[in-house]
């Protein structure tokens, strides 16, 4: 069971965000089966977040981000009212294993 659960984790997505422009985001926590779980951004619309199904989330905070695909740059930056500050250094390192090829900065300033 354990190892059915470790799959089913291992096919939600670290890294969902919108391709372009400045959008809030969060950190969110997904738990599988027992102790199992892993981090995940998710820089959409709510109905992302709660689109996760069945599976026990918490968010852990969150913030903002700037998507400039054109420039292959990334910034992450500032808090959520409802839910915190997201770790913006967890979250960067999660974007940079989904986006090697570009520049990623974050910084604790802004809203």
């Amino acid at each position: 069971a354990a190892a059915m659960a470790g799959e089913a984790l291992s096919r939600v997505p670290d890294v969902q965000i919108d391709g372009d422009g400045v959008f809030k985001y969060v950190l969110v926590r997904v738990r599988g089966a027992g102790a199992l779980a892993k981090d995940v951004v998710r820089g959409h619309g709510w109905a992302e977040y709660h689109g996760e199904g069945r599976r026990d989330c918490e968010c852990l905070g969150g913030g903002r981000l700037s998507h400039r695909p054109e420039e292959r740059k990334i910034h992450v930056y500032g808090y959520s009212v409802g839910f915190g500050r997201a770790d913006h250094a967890v979250t960067t390192e999660k974007l940079k294993a989904k986006y090697p090829d570009y520049e990623i900065t974050w910084a604790d300033e802004g809203y």
